[in-house]
């Protein structure tokens, strides 16, 4: 199938940019568990499927830009406001996601694992919608109100919009991928990755506001997006009556004055310190659980070791 202008400018503008992690993923942990470097037609298959990935991030990430009224992406305005496409980006966002599905057929058709691979991404993009879905019925950026937050739908948006395709996804990819996907390997996969992917994402929500700038190379902005995120959850249940007076009036408004109020509350509060000792203690428990992994069926303890490698104590 030929692209036209549009459609191949719209596949490099969504796909290319980002890091890349979830996809290469998928090839790093299919080495770890075959135990060798991948051959020349085993790293493009694995990649293939990290690209799906890729093509699935985009989907979100088009649709998410329009239903947020985003501005910019990646350093450069998102897609639906580039000339010329406006409100053919839903469409556009569409193409991207059945783009995952022709090159599954594509290439793992013959495969006795296709339709297992087919339910897999319908299955974690479905989770993604229902994550997508409850973010935006509880913090709508046109109405403030921190008493629809809660730490449980906070937990719920997390680990649906963000762990399981974030991190579940390419080791259950590369499980399938290298004959290995069994009950148990799954299983084990998801209970490690899933609180795996929340620590993840909570450590978004602190470098938000804690990172330097320049370091974290963006400036924070969920104070004034109205986020639900992990740091207004903590803040909300240590606040005192003229705390939660000033996060009331100041929280979710795009405004720098308003934003530096919260800052101060958050910093009051020592949400940095609460933090350090969330990462400590949930890092611990996460160690745990790979140190008891079950190695009989092919899992490694080593992929859950370098997923966490490169995400502890990061500082962007």
């Amino acid at each position: 199938m030929r692209l036209s202008g549009i459609d191949r400018q719209s596949l490099f503008h969504n796909t290319v940019g980002g890091k890349c992690n979830r996809g290469m993923s998928v090839v790093d942990t299919s080495s770890l568990l075959l135990g060798r470097s991948l051959s020349k037609d085993e790293y493009f298959r694995s990649a293939t499927l990290g690209w799906m990935i890729e093509l699935l991030q985009a989907f979100f990430l088009v649709s998410d830009d329009i239903m947020d009224s985003s501005k910019t992406r990646r350093g450069s305005p998102c897609w639906y406001l580039m000339p010329e496409v406006g409100m053919i980006a839903i469409n556009d966002a569409f193409m991207l996601e059945s783009s995952i599905f022709l090159l599954l057929k594509k290439y793992f058709r013959q495969d006795k694992n296709y339709v297992d691979l087919m339910e897999l991404f319908h299955e974690v993009t479905f989770q993604t919608e229902l994550g997508q879905v409850c973010d935006l019925l509880t913090a709508p950026e046109d109405k403030v109100d921190l008493d629809n937050f809660s730490l449980e739908k906070y937990t719920f948006i997390v680990i649906f919009k963000t762990a399981y395709y974030s991190f579940y996804l390419p080791v259950a990819l590369a499980l399938h991928f290298c004959g290995m996907a069994t009950e148990k390997n799954l299983q084990q996969a998801k209970d490690i990755l899933i609180p795996m992917g929340e620590y993840f994402q909570v450590q978004d929500d602190y470098l938000d506001n804690f990172a330097d700038p320049e370091t974290l190379g963006k400036i924070g902005t969920d104070i004034q997006d109205n986020k639900c995120s992990w740091l207004i959850n903590q803040a909300l249940k240590r606040a005192s009556a003229e705390q939660r007076k000033v996060l009331d009036e100041n929280y979710g408004r795009k405004d720098k004055e308003c934003e530096a109020k919260v800052k101060a509350v958050f910093s009051d509060l020592k949400l940095d310190q609460v933090y350090r000792e969330y990462e400590e203690e949930r890092v611990g428990e996460i160690r745990k659980m790979i140190s008891q992994v079950d190695e009989s069926e092919g899992l490694k303890k080593e992929v859950f070791e370098e997923f966490l490698r490169k995400i502890y104590q990061r500082s962007k």
